[in-house]
């Protein structure tokens, strides 16, 4: 007989060696999630990652991530680590289906090279690629009510319209453009022309402006969701959000200009967001929007209609530990610093 091994350790040690190679900002995030839903995180992230991993990849990866996907809810996911620990968060959470297959309908439009004639369908592309991710981390955590639900998606968006901004120099050179086609005629800028020679100009820098108000209109709706969730989790989503709308402030601080190099946020400044930002969300002080932006209603409608068990979730933080996470992720922070210097 084949030796016998506990596929779920290996399976979880392979996806936390993806995640550290994928996003230290997403992993020093986790670490301050409560154990009952890190491994879920985590495998999440494998996942997403791997799927869009593929899709950079080349043709032919989507038709394959939709048979795995098929496979997985059928309950008979390939042997591949991520795989088999996403088909165990779907058992285990009654995870829609809707949501991993928006995420991977935005994968596609990325594969098309597609353009966003307004801020709409711009917003419906980040629905799929990041608002999809923040709703199933919202599932995760038991969150299954359309105000919360609605704020996850918010946050998802915002931190999608965080990357673009920063990313604007970076995607054109890979022939791609993100920007609304609309703002970018207003300001008397030509797609194509941008494209064949991308540089920064006052008028970009305005719409790359746009964008980031956009974003941060999504952020502060998502904020009064954050301090809604179990407190256990409060912590670690509120750093990954406080760490990616500092990725667009960094773009503002460099004149909003993310064509002539790519903003990065220090390590000693990631710290001090952390250490100021973090304590702002412990308390609920502002209420919830409650509506879900129309692009992203799909997804709260599917979390509703789902049957499901409850899944408890370990909402208990002693402070000596939420400390010790503190200490932990901001050590983190100044050796990636250390890193960045060197």
């Amino acid at each position: 007989m084949p030796p016998q091994f506990d596929s779920h350790a290996v399976d979880m040690a392979a996806c936390r060696t993806q995640l550290r190679g994928g996003s230290k900002s997403f992993d020093a995030a986790a670490k301050l999630l409560p154990r009952t839903i890190r491994d879920p995180a985590i495998a999440l992230y494998a996942f997403c990652r791997e799927a869009d991993d593929i899709i950079d990849g080349g043709t032919g990866g989507l038709d394959w991530l939709r048979e795995r996907l098929t496979l997985i809810y059928e309950g008979r996911p390939l042997a591949m680590p991520a795989d088999r620990a996403f088909a165990r968060i779907v058992e285990r959470f009654a995870m829609p289906r809707a949501l991993p297959e928006a995420l991977l309908e935005g994968f596609a439009w990325d594969s098309e090279g597609r353009r966003y004639q307004d801020f709409s369908e711009l917003r419906a592309y980040a629905v799929r690629v990041a608002g999809t991710v923040g709703a199933m981390m919202a599932v995760l955590m038991g969150v299954r009510d359309q105000e919360r639900l609605a704020a996850a998606v918010d946050l998802g968006v915002a931190m999608q319209l965080s990357n673009i901004a920063r990313d604007v120099g970076e995607d054109a050179c890979n022939g791609r453009l993100y920007l609304p086609l609309e703002w970018l005629t207003r300001a008397g800028i030509d797609p194509d022309a941008f494209l064949a020679d991308p540089r920064h100009s006052p008028a970009l820098g305005r719409v790359v402006g746009e964008l980031l108000e956009a974003a941060g209109q999504h952020y502060h709706q998502a904020s009064a969701g954050i301090a809604r969730l179990p407190l256990g989790c409060r912590f670690g989503i509120g750093a990954a959000a406080l760490l990616y709308a500092e990725i667009g402030r960094e773009v503002a601080r460099r004149g909003l200009d993310s064509v002539s190099g790519r903003a990065v946020v220090s390590g000693r400044r990631k710290v001090r967001v952390l250490v100021t930002g973090l304590a702002g969300m412990a308390l609920p002080l502002r209420p919830l929007a409650g509506a879900c932006v129309p692009e992203g209603a799909f997804l709260v409608d599917a979390v509703i209609r789902t049957a499901h068990r409850p899944v408890p979730v370990d909402s208990r933080v002693p402070w000596w530990d939420m400390a010790e996470r503190l200490r932990w992720t901001i050590d983190l922070f100044e050796r990636m610093e250390q890193r960045e210097r060197a």
